[in-house]
């Protein structure tokens, strides 16, 4: 009887082991680097078909319509200034916006940030008045297009149609090559 009580401590002890580093295992967050990009998840292939018509606010409080930019092709990219991907990409948007002209529309679209948080973040990159900036204190636009990284970027003809949607972080000549399918 003595060796089966002592098996079963032994047992107990074990199993206690195995499930306190299971948990402990559970409760590490994951580590990650802001210096190294997220993986390229390519998807020319929209889970939106055409802009989403939503009414949005720009840094001055007025309110703007997505439609409202029907008639040029538009390059709609959600963002916020806690993504350290987007500190790259937005400078690059105000130089392609500058070597584009007004033959494309470039808008940022803020994920749900307040308008000082926002402003205070593009005034640091110096883009702000580079292209459309637009607030979106809902995150509907990041939900209309099916968002799950950051950041994202869909690619519109002038009628509204999405030809490309790259889900995460975009070099300027990545940017490019997208923006001349809907050129």
């Amino acid at each position: 009887m003595k060796n089966i009580g002592s098996l079963l401590l032994i047992a107990a002890i074990v199993i206690l082991a195995v499930v306190g580093l299971v948990v402990t295992q559970q409760k590490q967050p994951q580590q990650t680097t802001p210096t190294q990009p997220p993986p390229k998840v390519e998807q020319t292939k929209s889970t939106v078909e055409t802009v989403p018509d939503l009414t949005l606010t720009d840094y001055g409080g007025k309110k703007v319509r997505l439609s409202d930019f029907r008639g040029k092709p538009l390059i709609i990219n959600s963002w916020a200034a806690w993504c350290p991907f987007c500190r790259d990409e937005l400078p690059d948007f105000s130089e392609i916006q500058k070597e584009l002209g007004d033959r494309v529309v470039i808008i940022a679209v803020d994920r749900a940030e307040s308008r000082d948080v926002a402003k205070k973040y593009t005034d640091e990159l110096g883009v702000t008045g580079d292209f459309v900036f637009l607030l979106d204190p809902q995150d509907s636009f990041y939900k209309a297009i099916g968002g799950f990284s950051m950041p994202e970027t869909i690619f519109a003809t002038k009628d509204g149609k999405v030809v490309d949607h790259k889900r995460g972080v975009m070099e300027k000549e990545e940017i490019k090559a997208r923006a001349k399918k809907i050129l």
